[in-house]
């Protein structure tokens, strides 16, 4: 049972099934999920795709339920609803008034039972593909790919999350049907709830609707990638700008010094950044950034952006000197006040919501494999100072090394020096 200072109320079904809650008692509304420890790094070369394919066809249809029925009961409660798939984790969850999260929590379930309807895996296999042509239409989408490809060559991490076009021609409904037995066993997933809840109650609904799973060893170990710098450069004459970047080693998620990723991400790239001030508003490139990814067991600190193909070295050069004077001289204790300040914030208002709160809890269960209180998480930002993000520049450098990106028209640099 959940302690005075715990809000959370933790429970395992006899099959593994791991559920996490927290009470929101002055919230009316409830929002529950079901997080799935599968992503692309979980596959095998000729699986490449299969974890967000297989996201799909969950909602596609069950033993129970066609895909518009599931699509009606969604709306019947009033749901809020979505999934998405990463390279480590996918979530399914929903978002409904209180007196509705039971009907919520069973249809998710229903939905993790898949009948992997085979007249629909073809229909949404054609629905990936038209998912991966549009990544290649994006220069983001490309650079993210590429940046992945390269900086973890020859491991999952590496692998585009949406699979490649070879692979989901050639993935078959019984290659899924193998895939989805094992991942979604009921000890490799979580059941999340958050806002006015009854934990007794959720308890019992879901040993009701999943404790009939059976339960699946669950084989493969992670195993960290080895993180490689370089140089890449690949033209694409198709688009209009050129994406221009350096991506370095950083923590990973859960790590002490995640808070200090973040704030230093935000001091150089987020709003009011160094980067807006030197780099966009003195008409360099309409989009510069940085920000930090981190995955279980490895980080990228990236700074990138983009600009006109005419405009690549200026703007490369305004990169690398904001790297270079935030490593020599450190960030203010001014600019980090005021990114903790909208940090602080935007924690404090997603906790106020159900549905956030509920994205809360299991970005933690990610990355801690706990949930952590709103009051923790406050106080992880409110510990970053200035001292801690020169020490972090010391221990996770940003300058020298690395891996440096550039997409687009030109085919520029021709030869460069990491």
């Amino acid at each position: 049972m959940a302690l005075d200072d715990n809000p959370f109320t933790e429970a395992v079904l006899a099959n593994g099934l791991r559920i996490v809650m927290e009470v929101m008692p002055s919230v009316r509304s409830a929002a529950a999920g079901f997080l799935v420890k599968a992503g692309s790094r979980d596959e095998t070369p000729e699986l490449a795709g299969v974890s967000h394919f297989l996201e799909h066809m969950c909602f596609k249809g069950t033993h129970k339920r066609d895909w518009q029925q599931i699509s009606i009961a969604f709306d019947e409660m009033g749901s809020y609803y979505n999934a998405f798939t990463s390279k480590e984790w996918t979530f399914y969850f929903g978002w409904v008034p209180a007196d509705q999260i039971d009907r919520q929590i069973e249809l998710l379930a229903d939905m993790m039972r898949s009948a992997l309807p085979g007249e629909e895996f073809d229909v949404e296999k054609g629905v990936i593909l038209e998912e991966i042509a549009m990544s290649k239409d994006s220069i983001e989408s490309l650079a993210w790919d590429l940046v992945h490809e390269r900086m973890c060559p020859g491991h999952p991490l590496g692998w585009p999350t949406l699979g490649t076009e070879q692979s989901i021609k050639a993935l078959t409904r019984d290659q899924m049907a193998g895939y989805y037995r094992e991942r979604y066993s009921p000890s490799n997933i979580a059941l999340v709830a958050t806002g006015r809840i009854d934990p007794d109650r959720i308890v019992a609904t879901a040993r009701r609707v999943c404790g009939d799973w059976p339960a699946v060893d669950v084989s493969g170990r992670r195993e960290p990638p080895t993180l490689q710098g370089g140089t890449v450069v690949q033209q694409a004459k198709r688009f209009n700008q050129q994406a221009v970047g350096s991506v370095f080693a950083a923590p990973p998620a859960g790590h002490p010094d995640a808070e200090v990723a973040r704030a230093l991400a935000r001091v150089l790239g987020g709003e009011n950044s160094r980067f807006f001030w030197d780099i966009i508003q003195k008409g360099l490139a309409p989009r510069a950034e940085a920000y930090w990814l981190g995955y279980a067991d490895c980080g990228m600190m990236m700074l990138d952006g983009l600009c006109l193909p005419d405009k690549a070295e200026p703007f490369c050069e305004a990169l690398e000197r904001e790297a270079d004077k935030i490593t020599q001289n450190g960030a203010s204790d001014d600019e980090i006040q005021r990114v903790k300040n909208r940090r602080r914030t935007g924690l404090a208002v997603e906790a106020e919501a159900a549905y956030h709160r509920l994205l809360q809890v299991a970005e933690d269960l990610c990355d801690y494999d706990r949930p952590r209180t709103v009051t923790e998480r406050l106080a992880d930002v409110q510990a970053v100072t200035a001292d801690r993000v020169a020490k972090y520049l010391t221990d996770w450098p940003i300058v020298n090394g690395g891996l440096f990106l550039s997409l687009g028209p030109r085919n520029w640099p021709e030869a460069r020096v990491p």
